[in-house]
């Protein structure tokens, strides 16, 4: 038992994230040189505003651990490691995923994206909540560098978790459909899970046993849900209740989210992904229902296409459109929803306290991002129908 605390103990300590950050090349700045800079960029103010700018060096908790503000300064002695774990740390963020499972609908199969939306939602929002109820602290700043800055808890990592559950679900997934070298996407699905999981640890984020217990936790939802997938997907598309079913259940989980006694962005950020999930999903039914869904034609698995300058650029404009109309859909259902329960619950405009409220804060992004995935289930594609670019 005391060995494994010990184990325990040592795969959460900060020393040992700071020390793979040292062994890729990154430093934190010499505390003279952070006193230059803050001398520099004083002398700077006073010429332009004629006072000073507050150049704190002091400490702030996050998490119940300290963070020194000087942690922003740090040294790079390997940059291609740097532009790498930086660059796979962005394969982690809603961002990424809000925009690279549209493309797999646009431009390779609507079951693909379908398969990847449900495992995302399931694996983020089992991480999140376990975040906000266990509570543990990310890695302390000194001695870790911290590349980014985050208020939510780390334990699990959830970028560990989202890189393992859409590279394998996509790597099970796709013999079906797309004939390609198993072998090859299973080096692919291990390096990308891999570079983002170290990347986390890089940038200061999270420790090792949060990368460690994201990847398995993630592993542990793929091997119990894999045997139901076919199941689920029949479900999902053909069963009258599937529709109310993805709706309601997501907003009640939304609305049950634990509660903590500060603010912290992981509700916001569960509910965009279970709303984006949930119109994703309702709109794949519609699909189904109208006999169009846009998926290619057997016999399966099918031969991909040599990529051409042609089919490359008919990709690019398809996402490129794509896109925009998505992000239409979010300023044009944002700015109705925001007014609306605004007016509703008597709070102003720009009271963006108030707009954290969860009754405020839960209806708006389900909304918003709901409207998204139904859009690009059933709209985007059609559009594309319209434009010849399909």
């Amino acid at each position: 038992m005391m060995m494994m605390w010990s184990v325990v103990s040592f795969l959460s300590s900060s020393e040992l994230v700071a020390g793979f950050q040292r062994a890729c090349g990154l430093f934190p700045a010499p505390r003279a040189t952070h006193e230059r800079l803050c001398s520099g960029s004083t002398r700077i103010h006073r010429r332009v505003n004629g006072t000073s700018p507050p150049c704190q060096d002091a400490e702030h908790a996050v998490n119940g651990r300290k963070s020194d503000a000087s942690s922003s300064q740090y040294l790079v002695r390997n940059w291609p490691l740097y532009f790498l774990f930086v660059g796979s740390a962005t394969l982690g963020n809603e961002v990424f995923y809000i925009s690279f499972l549209p493309f797999i609908h646009w431009n390779l199969d609507p079951f693909l994206c379908r398969r990847l939306v449900n495992m995302w939602a399931v694996v983020m929002y089992i991480g999140q909540v376990m975040k906000d109820m266990l509570k543990l602290p990310r890695p302390s700043s000194p001695p870790v560098v911290k590349l980014e800055q985050r208020i939510e808890f780390g334990m699990p990592s959830t970028h560990a978790m989202a890189a393992t559950a859409i590279a394998f679900t996509l790597l099970l997934s796709a013999p079906e459909r797309v004939k390609f070298q198993f072998e090859v996407g299973l080096v692919v699905a291990v390096v990308l899970s891999a570079l983002v999981s170290l990347s986390r640890l890089y940038t200061g984020m999270h420790s090792a046993l949060d990368v460690i217990c994201g990847t398995l936790i993630s592993a542990l939802i793929l091997v119990v849900s894999y045997p139901h997938w076919d199941s689920l997907d029949f479900f999902q598309l053909n069963s009258p209740l599937s529709p109310a079913i993805t709706l309601v259940l997501p907003l009640i989980l939304c609305y049950k989210y634990p509660e903590l006694d500060h603010y912290s962005a992981t509700r916001g950020d569960t509910t965009i992904i279970l709303g984006a999930s949930a119109g994703c999903s309702v709109g794949y039914w519609i699909n189904q229902r109208l006999g169009v869904t846009f998926e290619p034609s057997g016999p399966f698995p099918v031969t991909l296409p040599p990529m051409t300058p042609v089919i490359f650029t008919l990709g690019f404009v398809r996402f490129f459109v794509g896109v925009l109309i998505l992000v239409l859909t979010r300023q044009a259902v944002k700015w109705i929803a925001l007014r609306l329960l605004c007016l509703h619950y008597g709070v102003a405009l720009n009271d963006v306290s108030a707009h954290r409220r969860k009754e405020i804060e839960v209806p708006l992004k389900f909304s918003t991002y709901s409207a998204i995935g139904l859009v690009n289930s059933v709209v985007v594609c059609r559009v594309f129908m319209l434009m010849g670019l399909l």
